[in-house]
């Protein structure tokens, strides 16, 4: 579709001979000054109604407007442009700029103490946003503003008219001339014709790289590159009028009042009406243009052009040079290029004729180059050239991978040392420990204990003296009885102070001896498991891990009722486990959690499991019996490396009071 707006009012658009009013968001009674869009959306900026989009959903359109109550400076927009990253910018006739972003709108004040009057927008090809004003030419990029004035070279301040050819050079139409800005600066053309010396109302270039302008009384075609160089002359103007078609000569003051459409059709408003005209195509024109890859470089070193060449080592940066392999227009060839591997897409269509990658990775590439003709037009064949660059030592697999190799050993020698050093501050505290507890051992031992001995002994003498019919013969007895449990009671206390590397040397073994040392009835069937080889344990963790696993019992036997108990330890490759489960009456809980008050089972096997570095876990409910395991990694518990994948059963069952325990050979039952 061919969108346009006529000077008297309203929104048209024209597509095969198909002409159509567009009377939405009140545009047909509108006065509508500026059109731009992209793909299947339209931004138009009207005289009153503010900046409206229309987007095509299937067959129909669509529209959504922006006033001054959504943000907009002025209902009054006089240019507007869609940015390629989807921001819309709209000039307004007397309030500054406004952006849409994402349908919500911003007001910026503008360059050097802001602008009022945007006369034309303009994005250029490296994305800076530019702003004709009649105080100037200002431009926004990287979030920085510019301006330009009289001062810096152009012919006046008042700013019109922009457009940026397919060279990239931006065109500036002042009320006073045009200039041109090719690097940065700003210049003035030589030798301008005099038909270029009154305001320019309109600029747009065609396939074939001649400029189109519009004055407030012409038509002209001219050659861009001898108004560059300054070489254009009254001859090398072609002016148009009635005679070729046109219905008028008088261009008209709006945004984009001339343009080219991707058909090559130049179409131009006038004062009376619209023209459209297709510049012929010379023979020459038309001829296919070809690319040529000419030369290729890594620094200082020149490379060949055929085979698949290999850079050396070392050189990361590469310059291809390029060019039209025909003679006819070359100098109007234009290229885009592609290096695959190190380019997701084509690039934007150069007229330069050399480009330099930096920074390459080793790896395999291919250059890719296509070149339009004179008319715009891609039909020529492609030239390509394929390379690899070699990669240093250190870019190599098998560096890197001795490299992770090397980082890999030394975290594990780091590890490994951390770990010595861990092991060794615990046998240190272990050993602490070991001797605090016999100590407090002996000291129960020879002064509690043996006084409560002592006391039972002389109390025993007092109660054979005491007759049978006396009352307080059956009190004596009593407290004698409970002196004896007390007495074992401290025994029992004494002896789980005290260490004997003898006796739990194979905690399977010492597990296994509990019932009777804890008097635990017959009816309770007990078993201890292991299906793996026992390994000499350190002895402050073989016995933390024995006072661990017998306070599991003790609870088991003492609350949990049960009518069986199994102990199970595992030797792996990696790490001790340790697991005691019943089928008794489970635990609460919140007493899981935090334990009863007034008892420190639960809580004491935590801390001597963190003491040790292993992992408890405590797995039960009311009526679901009780697990407990703990883990503890090899490296801790072992003494000795792991050993090779061998294995052996140990199952002690005991099922009776009066049936003698036994180790059984075989599966387990």
């Amino acid at each position: 579709r061919t969108w346009f707006a006529p000077f008297s009012g309203g929104l048209y658009w024209l597509r095969d001979q198909h002409l159509e009013r567009v009377t939405l968001a009140g545009l047909n009674n509108d006065v509508i000054y500026s059109i731009h869009g992209a793909g299947n959306e339209i931004w138009v900026g009207r005289s009153h109604g503010g900046l409206t989009a229309l987007t095509w959903n299937g067959a129909s359109l669509q529209a959504r407007t922006f006033s001054h109550k959504d943000g907009l400076a002025q209902d009054s927009v006089y240019s507007v442009l869609r940015a390629r990253d989807g921001t819309v910018w709209a000039g307004t006739v007397s309030a500054g700029v406004s952006v849409v972003r994402r349908g919500r709108v911003d007001s910026i004040a503008g360059g050097n103490g802001g602008f009022s009057t945007v006369n034309c927008i303009l994005q250029g090809a490296d994305g800076t946003v530019w702003f004709a004003t009649p105080t100037g030419l200002d431009a926004f990029a990287g979030g920085r503003w510019m301006t330009f004035t009289a001062a810096d070279g152009l012919p006046s301040s008042n700013v019109r008219v922009l457009y940026q050819d397919t060279a990239q050079v931006l065109w500036i139409a002042t009320s006073q001339g045009l200039a041109y800005s090719e690097d940065g600066s700003i210049r003035v053309p030589r030798s301008l014709p005099d038909k270029l010396r009154e305001p320019v109302l309109g600029i747009t270039e065609d396939q074939h790289g001649q400029l189109w302008i519009t004055t407030s009384d012409h038509v002209l075609e001219m050659d861009r590159e001898k108004l560059l160089r300054g070489s254009l002359t009254d001859s090398d103007v072609r002016s148009f009028g009635s005679q070729d078609g046109l219905p008028a000569t008088q261009g008209v003051e709006r945004d984009r009042s001339v343009i080219t459409d991707p058909y090559g059709n130049v179409w131009i408003g006038l004062a009376q009406g619209m023209a459209m005209t297709r510049p012929q195509l010379t023979e020459a024109e038309a001829q296919p243009m070809s690319a040529r890859l000419e030369a290729l470089s890594a620094g200082n070193l020149q490379l060949p052009v055929e085979g698949q060449p290999k850079i050396p080592a070392g050189h990361s940066s590469i310059t291809f040079h390029f060019g039209a392999a025909t003679l006819a227009a070359v100098d109007r060839a234009r290229f885009r290029y592609r290096l695959e591997g190190a380019d997701r897409a084509w690039s934007e269509i150069v007229a330069h004729r050399e480009i330099t990658y930096s920074n390459l990775a080793p790896g395999s590439y291919r250059f890719r180059i296509i070149a339009s003709n004179a008319a715009g037009l891609w039909n020529g064949p492609e030239a390509s050239l394929a390379f690899s660059i070699t990669p240093s030592f250190w870019q190599t697999w098998w560096f890197r991978s001795l490299c992770a190799f090397v980082a890999i050993l030394l975290v594990v020698l780091l590890y490994r040392i951390r770990m010595y050093r861990l092991i060794q501050g615990m046998n240190t505290r272990f050993q602490e420990r070991l001797a605090e507890r016999t100590r407090i051992a002996q000291d129960l031992h020879d002064t509690l204990l043996q006084g409560v001995i002592s006391a039972s002994m002389q109390l025993d003498v007092a109660e054979d003296q005491i007759p049978e019919s006396s009352p307080a013969k059956p009190r004596v007895r009593r407290v004698l009885e409970l002196m004896g449990q007390v007495t074992e009671e401290g025994r029992r206390a004494v002896s789980g102070l005290r260490s004997s590397e003898q006796e739990i040397y194979h905690l399977e073994q010492a597990f296994s001896r509990l019932p009777e040392e804890l008097a635990i009835p017959g009816s309770i069937e007990f078993r201890v498991i292991t299906e793996s080889t026992a390994r000499a344990l350190r002895s402050p963790i073989r016995d933390e891990v024995y006072r661990i696993g017998r306070e599991a019992l003790v609870n088991a036997f003492q609350h949990a009722e049960p009518r069986s108990v199994e102990v199970e330890v595992e030797y792996a490759r990696s790490f001790l486990r340790l697991a005691v489960r019943d089928d008794g009456c489970g635990i609460d809980p919140k007493i899981l959690d935090s334990g009863r008050a007034g008892h420190w089972g639960l809580i004491g096997m935590r801390e001597r499991s963190e003491r040790i570095g292993g992992r408890l876990r405590l797995r039960s409910s009311v009526g679901a019996g009780t697990e407990v395991e703990l883990t503890i990694p090899g490296i801790i518990a072992f003494q000795e490396p792991s050993p090779g994948p061998a294995f052996r059963a140990f199952h002690w069952n005991r099922r009776t009071s009066g049936r003698k325990d036994e180790p059984a050979t075989g599966s387990e039952p």
